[in-house]
């Protein structure tokens, strides 16, 4: 039966939610310069790519609320099994903390994977 430290699943926890409100915060950023581009060009080509870049943005967005509250569910059924079994958590209550931290990788690859794919089009635009 694997082991873990549940000192090291919440401080796993809390660093991906830290990195979920970095890119919340990025993701803003992101929206002004789309919203700049938007308004200063105009044609058909740079309004279809910036439909894009929004329809990407939302997505990812998405994908961190769902990413922020799927942590903070774990989070409380590991306190609440805590609290019933006093040093035990169950195996499944493990396992979906560790793919919530795969998940949390992926997405950060993506969000990186856009952010350079936006910074590329906002040189050639701004």
């Amino acid at each position: 039966m694997k082991k873990t430290n549940i000192k090291h699943l919440t401080f796993a926890h809390r660093g991906c939610l830290r990195g979920l409100e970095f890119y919340e915060i990025e993701l803003r950023f992101l929206q002004e310069r789309l919203e700049e581009i938007a308004a200063d060009n105009t044609g058909h080509e740079v309004s279809e790519r910036v439909e894009h870049f929004q329809n990407q943005l939302i997505i990812h967005r998405d994908q961190i609320d769902q990413l922020k509250h799927r942590i903070h569910v774990n989070l409380d059924e590991v306190a609440a099994e805590l609290q019933h079994s006093e040093n035990f958590i169950q195996q499944a209550t493990v396992d979906a903390a560790d793919q919530i931290g795969a998940d949390y990788e992926q997405e950060e690859q993506l969000f990186k994977t856009l952010r350079q794919e936006f910074n590329r089009f906002a040189a050639e635009w701004m």
